[in-house]
C-alpha cells in the first residue's frame, strides 16, 4: 500500500466516523438547522477573508460551535463548512483534510467546553484558537507530505513545515484576534440558542417539581369533571406514546430521547402514575428509561432537566446533583443565564438543598437582580425581553427558594402575568401574542406556585387558562399546540397534564 493509499485510508475512517457519530446523536430539527447556519458561516468567513492568505475565521467558528454545542456538532459544522467553501476555492484532493482538520477543531472545542463547563474569559479563548490554527496547519502540512510529497522522511515534513510557517503563523494570530473580537459574544448568544433546545420545550413541569419540594403549591381537588376527564385522557395518551424500551419521542413511534422521556415522567408522576409502573408489555419501564438517560446528559440544561425527573420517579439524584452544585457560578447563575438559573434552583431544592441554602439564596438573588422594569424575565437577563415562560420559570424558582407572595419580586411578575393574559384564556409566549398550550401552561403553573387559582384568573371576563388548556385535549389525549395548530408533541401532552392538576408532584419519592 503506498503513502497516499495509506493516508487517504484513515482519512476517509475519521471521516466518515465523524459523520456517523453526528447521525447517531439524531439531533432535532433546530439543532440541525443551526449547525447548518453555523456552516455557512464559517464557509463565508472563509471566502470573505480569501484576500488574507490565510487569515481566516473558520477555525474559530468550529472549535466554539463545538464548546457550547458538543463534540458532534461541532465536528459536523467544521467539516461542513470546509467543503461547502471548497465549491468556491475549487475542490482536489486536499477537500477530505480540510473536512478532517476543522471537524477536528469542533470536537476539541467540545471536549474543552465539557472540561471548563464552557466557562473561559476571552484571554484563554483566544489562545486556544491560536493553538487550534496551528494544529490545523500541522495537520494540513501532514496532508501535503503523504499525498505530493515524493520522499516521505521527517526531514522532508521539516522542510514543508518550515515553507508553511508563516501562512500557519498568520492563520493562529487571525484566529486570535477574531476571537478576542467577538469570541465572548458568539459563545453567549450560542448558549442562548441551547438553553432553548434545553429547556424551552417543556420547562413548566420541571419548574413545578422543585416547587413542591418546597411544598408552596396547592393541593387542593381538581374543580370539575371536564378537567379531570381531559387530564385522564392525556395521561393515557402519554402512556400509549411509551417505546419498549421505557423512553418517548418527540410523538408516538418516534426514537426515544431523554428529553421527552424526562418530561413525560414528570408530567405522568403529576397525574400519580408511577413512573416505574408505566411500561408496555414486556418493556422497560418509564421510570427506569429516565435512569439510563442520567447516564448521557451533558449541559447544565439536562443535568437540571434529569435531576427532576429522576426525584419525580422517585430515585436519587447522585453524582447529577454534586454536579449541577459544582457548575454554579460565584453571582449564583448557570452560564449566565436566566432560565438556566431558575431550573439550576428548582433542581437544587429537589435534590434536598433546602431554602435556605447559601446555594439557593444565591441563584435566588442573582433572578432577583435580573427581574426587568415590567415585573417579568428575559432569559438573557435585564437587557433582554420579557416573556411569559422566562417569568413564570422564575417565579416559581423564587417562590420554591421562599420568597414572599405578598412583597418583592414574586408580585410583580404575578402582576406581569396577569396583565398579558388574552381574551381566549390563554397566554402568548412574548406577552400579548397568539396563544399556546406551552405558555399558558407556563402561567398556570407559576399562578399555583404564587398562591392564585388559575380557574378565577380570567381579565376582562375572559374565559380561565385552564378553560383554554382543557380545549386543546383532543379526544385521543394528545395536547394541540395551539388552536391554529394540529401539531401535537408529547412535551405538549406532558406539560398540559401538570398544568391541569394543580397539586405538588412526587418529587421527593414514592
Amino acid at each position: 500500500m503506498t503513502w497516499e493509499l495509506g493516508s487517504f485510508a484513515v482519512l476517509a475512517v475519521v471521516l466518515a466516523a465523524g459523520f456517523a457519530w453526528w447521525e447517531r446523536e439524531r439531533p432535532p430539527s433546530r439543532v440541525l438547522a443551526l449547525v447548518a447556519t453555523l456552516a455557512a458561516l464559517a464557509a463565508l468567513g472563509r471566502v470573505a477573508f480569501a484576500p488574507l492568505p490565510n487569515v481566516k475565521p473558520t477555525t474559530d467558528i468550529a472549535l466554539l460551535s463545538g464548546f457550547v454545542l458538543g463534540p458532534a456538532p461541532g465536528f459536523a459544522v467544521g467539516a461542513i463548512g470546509a467543503l461547502a467553501s471548497n465549491l468556491v476555492f475549487g475542490q482536489g484532493p486536499w477537500t477530505p483534510w480540510q473536512m478532517a482538520a476543522w471537524g477536528l477543531c469542533g470536537v476539541a472545542g467540545g471536549v474543552l467546553g465539557a472540561l471548563t463547563t464552557r466557562r473561559l474569559g476571552r484571554i484563554s479563548l483566544a489562545a486556544v484558537c491560536a493553538v487550534a490554527g496551528l494544529a490545523y496547519g500541522a495537520i494540513l502540512d501532514y496532508s501535503t507530505w503523504a499525498t505530493f510529497s515524493g520522499e516521505h522522511t521527517l526531514a522532508q515534513y521539516g522542510v514543508l513545515a518550515g515553507t508553511s510557517l508563516p501562512f500557519n503563523l498568520a492563520h493562529a494570530a487571525g484566529n486570535a484576534v477574531f476571537c478576542l473580537a467577538f469570541g465572548p459574544a458568539f459563545v453567549r448568544a450560542l448558549q442562548r440558542f441551547r438553553a432553548r433546545f434545553e429547556i424551552r420545550w417543556a420547562p413548566a413541569p420541571a419548574a413545578l417539581g422543585a416547587v413542591l419540594a418546597a411544598a408552596v403549591l396547592l393541593s387542593a381537588a381538581l374543580p370539575g369533571d371536564a378537567e379531570a376527564s381531559a387530564a385522564g385522557r392525556a395521561a393515557a395518551y402519554l402512556a400509549r406514546a411509551q417505546n419498549p424500551d421505557g423512553g418517548l419521542g418527540a410523538a408516538p413511534r418516534q426514537r426515544s430521547a431523554g428529553l421527552y422521556t424526562s418530561w413525560a415522567a414528570v408530567g405522568l408522576a403529576a397525574a400519580g402514575r408511577d413512573p416505574d409502573r408505566v411500561h408496555r408489555r414486556g418493556g422497560r419501564s418509564l421510570g427506569a428509561a429516565v435512569a439510563a438517560s442520567a447516564r448521557r446528559v451533558r449541559g447544565a440544561g439536562d443535568v437540571e432537566r434529569t435531576i427532576l425527573a429522576l426525584r419525580a420517579c422517585g430515585r436519587s439524584t447522585g453524582a447529577l446533583a454534586a454536579r449541577l452544585r459544582r457548575s454554579q457560578s460565584r453571582a449564583g447563575s448557570w452560564e449566565g443565564l436566566v432560565n438556566l438559573t431558575a431550573f439550576g434552583l428548582l433542581a437544587l431544592r429537589a435534590s434536598g438543598d433546602g431554602p435556605r441554602s447559601m446555594r439557593v439564596r444565591r441563584a435566588a438573588a442573582y433572578l432577583a437582580r435580573n427581574q426587568r422594569g415590567d415585573g417579568g424575565f428575559s432569559y438573557a437577563g435585564r437587557g433582554g425581553r420579557s416573556t411569559i415562560d422566562d417569568t413564570a420559570a422564575a417565579l416559581q424558582a423564587l417562590r420554591a427558594a421562599g420568597r414572599s407572595r405578598r412583597r418583592g419580586a414574586v408580585p410583580r411578575a404575578v402582576r406581569f402575568l396577569l396583565r398579558r393574559q388574552n381574551a381566549d384564556g390563554g397566554f402568548g409566549q412574548s406577552g400579548g401574542g397568539r396563544s399556546n398550550a406551552q405558555s399558558t401552561a407556563w402561567a398556570v403553573q407559576a399562578l399555583v406556585a404564587a398562591g392564585r387559582d388559575p380557574e378565577r384568573v380570567r381579565r376582562g371576563g375572559s374565559r380561565s387558562p385552564l378553560a383554554y388548556l382543557r380545549s386543546l385535549v383532543a379526544g385521543n389525549g394528545a395536547v394541540r399546540y395551539s388552536r391554529t395548530s394540529a401539531q401535537t408533541p408529547v412535551w405538549v401532552t406532558a406539560q398540559v397534564l401538570t398544568a391541569l392538576h394543580r397539586r405538588p408532584l412526587p418529587v421527593r419519592g414514592r
